[in-house]
């Protein structure tokens, strides 16, 4: 799980997406003497959606992977590798990253057992978390860290900012906030002596 949640958290990626990647569209190198420079990256073009594709066209992106994540996949890779090993003649090699130990696509309740595995070694309260969670805290990290809405909404697949909006009204709340604060710069409030 430890890349799967490092991809979750840094790329924003949904459960439905990740547990359809496949290896062919993980680009782990990139191109860095390209003019510009090509980022590692992963191809999001499919989904465990009814028919395999993402939930929307703009769903379909490529996004670049922070170094974080291309070290976590790189060891994914050669645990996956062991797995395969263990598995024998029951290994069945669809090219998923995130493939059962025996090599098949992973259901969402395998996913949620496997996470709120990881959760119980923590102080987190495990009934409270689900592997989208990691999708809200990434939005909520990039909108905390000053990343337009815009780019936000195209990191996560949408076809505008208005879904953005409405899926992680709790992530981007401090939207909300902007005209208050503005206002009280705007109209100081004397302080008066009761």
């Amino acid at each position: 799980m430890y890349a799967y949640i490092v991809l979750s958290l840094l790329i924003g990626t949904c459960t439905e997406e990740l547990r359809a990647l496949t290896w062919s569209h993980v680009d782990l190198d990139g191109r860095p003497d390209a003019k510009p420079p090509v980022p590692p990256s992963i191809m999001v073009w499919h989904s465990v959606r009814t028919g395999g594709d993402t939930k929307t066209k703009k769903s379909r992106r490529t996004l670049a992977m922070p170094a974080r994540c291309v070290e976590a996949l790189k060891l994914h890779r050669q645990l996956q590798e062991l797995h395969q090993k263990a598995a024998g003649t029951r290994w069945q090699d669809h090219d998923l990253v995130f493939a059962s130990r025996v090599g098949t696509e992973r259901n969402p309740n395998n996913v949620l057992r496997a996470f709120r595995n990881v959760l119980s070694k923590t102080d987190l309260d495990v009934t409270a978390w689900t592997p989208r969670e990691m999708r809200h805290s990434f939005v909520s990290l990039l909108w905390d860290s000053g990343v337009l809405l815009e780019d936000i909404s195209r990191l996560v697949g949408h076809t505008g900012t208005t879904v953005t909006e409405k899926v992680y009204r709790k992530q981007i709340r401090p939207v909300l906030l902007a005209a208050a604060e503005a206002m009280d710069e705007i109209f100081p409030q004397e302080l008066s002596e009761p």
